[in-house]
């Protein structure tokens, strides 16, 4: 095997997200539905014999050292190969956006090594890996939509019922550590039980970070604003600048704000990568959940 092409990524949207405590290191605790959408990036991988791992970006420039080439030299660290690759990244889903972008080109990148370089590490060993890149990376290995808790490590998977939502990104994105470390940011959520989400999948909870980041960024007023008019709830995804709505009918797209991009989406059944890494035990069994 030497190149593996059209590799996808796809996006999250957290259907809630509450923060529950904060730990003695200042990380805070969390709880949210992590589910996976058809709205995704595509990475290409050509083998290099020389160890040197190198980066294409086939749409916008990112960082010079960002998470796929970080995924990358996790990899060959914790395997010790001394195989290299080429990696192109076609992006699709936009940056501070809270959708998980980067976490999910990651997840994607140690998966499609892991089967390019023929290391056959378990699943539980890439999350381990993943889990040191970044909270949200374990999420996209695991391969199914999740109850997500502590700093997004404690994984339980959830089948939920095909739905389509309504993707509104405004221009403007949002920076994570800037909204966590705001001091009005609510912190003290009841924890939530999975039965109480599972009555209300759709409609459950709220997003803790959503105050805030209104004020932070004008641009998801007007996204909301404009879901509102349409008849539709919106609510914030992650802790970008995107929101989202169930879309429950059928919407005009042509009046919704001018800086934003707007993009109708479906979730999935699975990652479309799942199974590309042996579980070697991990449990991968679901919760049902079902919507009002």
């Amino acid at each position: 095997m030497q190149s593996l092409y059209d590799i996808p990524a796809p996006a999250k949207l957290n259907l809630f997200l509450h923060i529950t405590g904060r730990r003695p290191d200042g990380y805070h605790l969390l709880q949210s539905v992590f589910m996976l959408i058809d709205w995704c990036d595509t990475l290409h991988f050509d083998l290099r014999h020389d160890g040197q791992l190198s980066r294409e970006d086939l749409s916008w420039a990112l960082p010079a050292d960002d998470l796929v080439l970080r995924a990358a030299r996790a990899l060959q660290q914790a395997s010790g190969c001394t195989l290299g690759a080429h990696i192109g990244i076609l992006k699709s889903v936009p940056a501070q956006a809270g959708m998980g972008g980067g976490s999910s080109d990651a997840a994607s990148t140690l998966l499609a090594l892991n089967q390019l370089w023929r290391l056959h590490l378990p699943l539980p060993t890439l999350m381990q890996i993943g889990l040191r890149l970044g909270a949200d990376v374990p999420f996209f290995l695991s391969g199914q939509h999740a109850w997500v808790e502590g700093i997004g490590e404690k994984i339980t998977p959830l089948a939920l019922p095909k739905a389509r939502f309504l993707v509104v990104k405004p221009d403007a994105g949002l920076n994570t550590q800037k909204i966590f470390c705001d001091p009005d940011l609510k912190r003290d959520s009841e924890p939530a039980i999975i039965t109480g989400f599972a009555a209300n999948a759709f409609g459950f909870g709220r997003n803790d970070l959503q105050a805030v980041a209104q004020r932070l960024c004008p641009g998801m007023n007007q996204a909301l604003e404009w879901l509102d008019s349409q008849g539709l709830h919106g609510r914030m995804t992650g802790s970008g600048s995107a929101v989202f709505a169930h879309l429950l009918h059928e919407v005009d797209l042509a009046g919704a704000p001018m800086a934003s991009e707007v993009k109708i989406c479906s979730n999935l059944d699975v990652h479309p990568l799942w199974g590309w890494a042996p579980s070697d035990g991990l449990s991968v069994g679901s919760v049902s959940c079902q919507p009002v």
